[in-house]
Order: structure tokens, then C-alpha cells, then sequence
């Protein structure tokens, strides 16, 4: 065990100054914007000020952390003026998750993060930067692993652990078909939304007028270079993002290694693992591809992500099965086939979603009535939808737990909740549906912080509705109290 206080690399001194320019980032750049002239020259020795006092902060912040294990608790020492100290039981510690960006990798150093039971926002504890060994000796300290993060390939990893590792193939497959090129294109639009108050006003007025003297022909060309190059960025995206992904369960644990410039090492405890879903995007239905993801309880919720997790980026429809047997066997389904909902309630999806589309075309009409021809072409998007939302929904329930599938947005999610990770389902019936025999159902379980997660089937069956809810209310003291993962 570790007993001996350490402090963390010196490069934190680096992460640490970056991190308070960050914070000063906007009001720098308002300045330097906004002073011209001689005012210019003030602002220079201003910043250099700034940066001094920043600099010595960050070496102070740097020599007053502190770590430890000890006494079976991770103590943290911090705190420049006012002393803090944090006890951590290594009993509430569910995960020790180590990343290493591009500069964690030039010097070997990794950050570690330290995830505890019931964690809020963000990870319990993070180590900016400590050496690789001294990474691996915190985690050998209270959690075991089978591989180091510089050594994360199947070769290395014992025969009797599972274990396995993305092909380039497929990693181009899951590039080519992410879907990333939309949320692309709404960020160049954006910055090019902005660009009229960073670019002079002559030079904006005279591309703007430049491309409207362009042909249709050579505009339409450069749209679809524009697409292409989006297209390629979204693929180079998501190789970066999980290149060399690996995954590898050891006992009662999944460790997954994933990253070509940050490599990243996630931890994910099976009994925080709350439901198993399979993701099918717009473009990947096509050709049966996939990918296959876990809901876990707690944990730190990461920049643009929810507290979802990546089990396998791409998978053909036909693996899942084996997949989730090799790594969760417990998830593993007898039977595909879902049970489809009934025809008569298939007006409630095709209405639902042509509501917003239909006040659209009543303003159309209304201001517009020349281009009535595009009220006609919303209103059958809107039907369609309602309809691929209506087919696509499903539920399959047996003794160990309960599948449902639905429409999220362009693409089809599949959810499957063991029985005991269930924590509530809720039946609603207003009039209409009641006359109809139709229920809508609610599934919840455990999410962030805590908090519920809820997963809807519209319109089942009444009767179907009753049976879900009477499999879940009445299963057995020692079926709800068993251990699934022994």
C-alpha cells in the first residue's frame, strides 16, 4: 500500500496554467479586440501581469497537493490558502479510469480519474498528471487490472480473460457511417454565422458578393466538396476518437482502452451496469450494423456525453448476441423477435408527429400560399417519420428482463433492462386510449446523479401493459435480492 505523501508531476504546473488561462481566455480576447493604439500597449503589460500571477498559482496549486493511500482510504491534501483534506474509503471507489492525451504521452505521464458510488458531475477525484508507474501502483493499491495502458493489446491480455480489439476496417465502417457530418455542418454554420463580427465588413460584403455572382452550377459543386470534406473530417473523428479500441473483462469488471492522440482507460463495474442498448443509426440500418452501449449508474458525465457507455463502437446485428454473451452474459436474450404494436394505435404516432409540421404548412399557406407545394412535402416527412417511429417501436419480455425499442431522433435504439435493475414502470391511459384498449408504459431506471431514466413504449396493448407491470410487481423476494452476476 501506498503510505508515503506524493505529489504530482511537475508538468502539472503546465495543465494547471492552461487551465486558469482557459478561465481568462474570453475577457483576453474581448480586450485585445476592443483596444487600439496606445491602449494596446497597456493591455500587453496587463496580460503579462495576468500571466505571472497565473504561472505562480499554478506552481503554488501544484506544490500544496498532495496523495495518498492509507489506512484502506485515499487522503488528498490541496488548497493554497485554506488547507483541505478528503478522505475517500477505498470501499465507495468503483473506478480508476487513466487517460493520456497527447502531452500525457510525449512525457509517460497518464490522468487519473477516481469515480466513487453515488459521484456527482464529474469524476471524484482527478489526478492531472503522475508517471505511468506511479498511475498503475494507485490502482494496484485498491483495484486490480489485468494490462498496463501502454500495453492494451489482445496479445498481452491473458487467454482465459475476454478480450477484443476493433478492426481498422470496421473502425472506417463506423467513421463512414456516424452520422457526425450533421453536427459538423450545424458547427460550420455557426461559425460562419459569426463571422460577420470577426471579419472586416468590406471583405465579409465582397465574398458574400463574390459567391451570390457564382453560377448554380459551380455553387452546387462546392456544396458538395463542402459535404465531402465534413464527411472525411466526421470518419477522421472517429478513428481519433476509438482507435485501438479494446475491450476486456476481468471478474466482475470491463476495462476498455480507446484513442489515438488521448488514450483513454475506462473502468466500468458490472453491477453499476443498469441496461444494455444497441443504437442503429439512418445509415448504418441498411447495411445491419450497430453499436452496442451500456447505461451505469453514477460515474462522471464527460463533455458532451451522458452517462452512456461505449461497449463496442460497431458490431453486425448477428454478433450482438455472441458479444453480450462473451462479456454480459446475464443480458444475453433467448429471442430476438419483439412483439409489434397493434395497428389502431398507429394513428397516435402518424398524428403526434405531424402536429409541428402542420402548423408550419398553416403558416405557409397562410403568408406564402405560392409555395404550397412545400406544405405537401413537410407534411409527408412528418407522416413518415410517424410511421418509422410506429413500425420500428417493439417490446419482448421474459423471466430475466424486459426489451423495448423505439425511435430516437433518424436513428433505432434498443433497450434491455435486467429485472432487478428495474425501479419503476408506470401505466397511462387517457380516455381515448381506454376505449381503444391502448396503454403507454414507463420504464425507469437509475441514471445520473441518481436520478431516473425513462424509456416509453406508446400505444401496447392494455393487456400487454398489465402483463409488464405484473411481471415486474410481483417477481420473488429472493429473485429481486439474488446476486445476477455470481
Amino acid at each position: 500500500m501506498m503510505y508515503k505523501e506524493k505529489r504530482l508531476h511537475p508538468a502539472t504546473i503546465f495543465f494547471n496554467f492552461l487551465q486558469f488561462l482557459k478561465e481568462f481566455a474570453l475577457p483576453i480576447i474581448l480586450g485585445l479586440f476592443t483596444l487600439r493604439g496606445q491602449a494596446l500597449l497597456y493591455l500587453i503589460f496587463i496580460l503579462g501581469a495576468i500571466f505571472l500571477v497565473i504561472l505562480s498559482f499554478s506552481v503554488a496549486s501544484w506544490y500544496r497537493f498532495t496523495y495518498r493511500v492509507e489506512d484502506e482510504e485515499l487522503r488528498i491534501e490541496h488548497g493554497i490558502f485554506i488547507r483541505k483534506k478528503r478522505y475517500i474509503s477505498i470501499n465507495r471507489i468503483q473506478s480508476i479510469n487513466l487517460t493520456q492525451s497527447v502531452f500525457h504521452r510525449i512525457f509517460k505521464l497518464v490522468k487519473v480519474q477516481v469515480e466513487t458510488a453515488g459521484g456527482g458531475e464529474g469524476a471524484e477525484v482527478s489526478l492531472k498528471a503522475v508517471t505511468l508507474q506511479d498511475g498503475e501502483l494507485l490502482r494496484a493499491d485498491i483495484k486490480a487490472k489485468p494490462e498496463s495502458i501502454e500495453h492494451s493489446t489482445t496479445e498481452d491480455v491473458p487467454t482465459d480473460y475476454p478480450s477484443d480489439k476493433i478492426s481498422v476496417r470496421r473502425l472506417f465502417i463506423a467513421g463512414t457511417t456516424s452520422g457526425s457530418i450533421g453536427v459538423l455542418l450545424a458547427v460550420f454554420a455557426f461559425l460562419i454565422s459569426q463571422a460577420e463580427q470577426l471579419i472586416p465588413d468590406d471583405f465579409f460584403d465582397q465574398s458574400v458578393q463574390w459567391i451570390i455572382g457564382l453560377s448554380l452550377t459551380l455553387i452546387i459543386g462546392l456544396g458538395i466538396i463542402l459535404l465531402i470534406v465534413l464527411w472525411l473530417l466526421g470518419i477522421a473523428g472517429t478513428m481519433i476518437k476509438y482507435g485501438n479500441f479494446t475491450i476486456t473483462k476481468y471478474k466482475n469488471e470491463l476495462f476498455i482502452t480507446r484513442g489515438l492522440l488521448e488514450k483513454k482507460q475506462i473502468t466500468i463495474p458490472l453491477k453499476r451496469i443498469q441496461a444494455v442498448g444497441i443504437d442503429e443509426s439512418i445509415l448504418r440500418q441498411p447495411f445491419g450494423f450497430a453499436e452496442v452501449y451500456v447505461e451505469v449508474a453514477g460515474g462522471s458525465l464527460e463533455k458532451g456525453e451522458d452517462f452512456s457507455t461505449v461497449l463496442f463502437p460497431i458490431l453486425k446485428r448477428e454478433e450482438i448476441e455472441a458479444f453480450l454473451e462473451k462479456y454480459l452474459p446475464t443480458y444475453k436474450s433467448p429471442s430476438e423477435e419483439l412483439h409489434t404494436l397493434p395497428k389502431r394505435g398507429m394513428w397516435y404516432y402518424l398524428v403526434r408527429s405531424s402536429v409541428l409540421f402542420l402548423i408550419i404548412t398553416s403558416v405557409i399557406l397562410y403568408f406564402l400560399p405560392q409555395f404550397i407545394w412545400i406544405t405537401v412535402v413537410l407534411l409527408l416527412i412528418g407522416l413518415l417519420y410517424g410511421f418509422l417511429k410506429y413500425k420500428d417501436s417493439g417490446y419482448n419480455i421474459n423471466h430475466k428482463h424486459v426489451t423495448v425499442r423505439y425511435r430516437r431522433g433518424l436513428s433505432r435504439s434498443t433497450i434491455r433492462i435486467f429485472h432487478n435493475r428495474l425501479q419503476a414502470v408506470e401505466i397511462k391511459q387517457h380516455k381515448v386510449e381506454r376505449m381503444q384498449a391502448l396503454a403507454s408504459v414507463k420504464l425507469s431506471i437509475i441514471g445520473l446523479l441518481g436520478s431516473g431514466t425513462h424509456y416509453h413504449v406508446k400505444e401496447m396493448e392494455g393487456k400487454e401493459a398489465e402483463r409488464l407491470f405484473d411481471w415486474y410487481s410481483y417477481r420473488k423476494r429472493d429473485e429481486a435480492n439474488s446476486n445476477i452476476y455470481s
